[in-house]
């Protein structure tokens, strides 16, 4: 029995396809297929059902995955111990951060992190809240960066700041005209929002649930799942959108007017960055968190006087 042998099962029950599994692990189907076999051959079992597509594991198969899983993450570690008594931080490091934080975090922490870790091979891709949970239970990323809470007991959250959800107003709306902004002010007919499955949309709809009924909005339902989208739709239409505190930094002048914040205590999101609840990779993970939080204002990491919003819906 191999590390690579137990590397080939556990690809192919994540992905439940062999060709897909040797895609992913840089091989081809028939050398994946012959490892898998001789490591079957080796214990007397059938780890796969190869008779159902997509493939699935057997019972006991379940069972030697869920160990494979254990000794692949060991395995690791032993690197881990011996990067760390170099001193070194190295090694790829797979991030999953979601599209309305991404533009206007990302820009200010990855050069500075490449820099200072030219060893650390970085791969970011945006995904949904839903998607970054899943890639992360699967094991195909190593952290996200989303909103939380996610109330999800298999998944390690470590909150990293708390950004201020702020009103982007037309002139011609009569948020315009208030120096600060109650839930109670927005109007539903007026609000462009972001298309559903976007966490930051759950949140929008949170602020406001005592006013909001699902059946008031605008005649015209644009779906869009960009921030700088919904700016410009209040700027070149009407009504009032809300947007996350980090998209403010481009603003013109002229853009700023626009802005309203709210009542304290204001309304934030979370921002996490989130493991599974047996991550490795610590020494660099740690290291990526440290840069984020050297590029985030310092009055965002404190949580006081701030209404952290809930990003799924409010019943209530």
């Amino acid at each position: 029995m191999t590390t690579v042998q137990l590397e080939y099962v556990v690809a192919v029950d994540t992905y439940r396809s062999f060709v897909t599994a040797a895609d992913k692990c840089f091989v081809t189907q028939p050398t994946l297929s012959m490892q898998i076999q001789k490591l079957e051959d080796e214990l007397g079992v059938k780890i796969f059902d190869r008779s159902k597509l997509p493939v699935v594991p057997t019972e006991i198969g379940m069972a030697v995955i869920a160990q494979g899983r254990v000794i692949l993450k060991e395995s690791a570690r032993i690197r881990e111990i011996i990067a760390d008594q170099k001193k070194e931080i190295q090694g790829t490091l797979k991030v999953g951060i979601i599209p309305t934080l991404a533009p206007y975090l990302l820009p200010r922490v990855l050069t500075s992190f490449m820099k200072k870790y030219p060893k650390v091979k970085l791969e970011v891709w945006e995904y949904s809240t839903e998607q970054i949970i899943s890639l992360l239970k699967q094991e195909q990323l190593d952290c996200g960066l989303l909103a939380t809470p996610l109330h999800n007991q298999h998944l390690e959250e470590h909150p990293l700041f708390y950004e201020t959800f702020v009103v982007f107003t037309a002139k011609s709306n009569k948020l315009s005209d208030k120096k600060v902004i109650l839930p109670e002010d927005l109007e539903t007919k007026d609000i462009w929002l972001l298309n559903e499955g976007h966490c930051m949309r759950n949140q929008v709809l949170n602020i406001c649930r005592d006013k909001f009924s699902m059946g008031e909005f605008r005649n015209l339902e644009y779906n869009t799942g960009s921030v700088e989208t919904l700016k410009r739709m209040v700027e070149l239409n009407e009504g009032y959108t809300i947007l996350p505190e980090l998209s403010l930094q481009d603003l013109s002048a002229k853009q700023m007017n626009m802005v309203r914040f709210f009542k304290a205590p204001e309304p934030v999101r979370e921002i996490s960055l989130v493991t599974h609840r047996y991550f490795i990779k610590q020494g660099v993970i740690e290291a990526f968190k440290k840069e984020i939080l050297a590029n985030v204002p310092e009055k965002m990491k404190v949580k006081k006087t701030k209404k952290v919003i809930d990003i799924l819906i409010d019943k209530k």
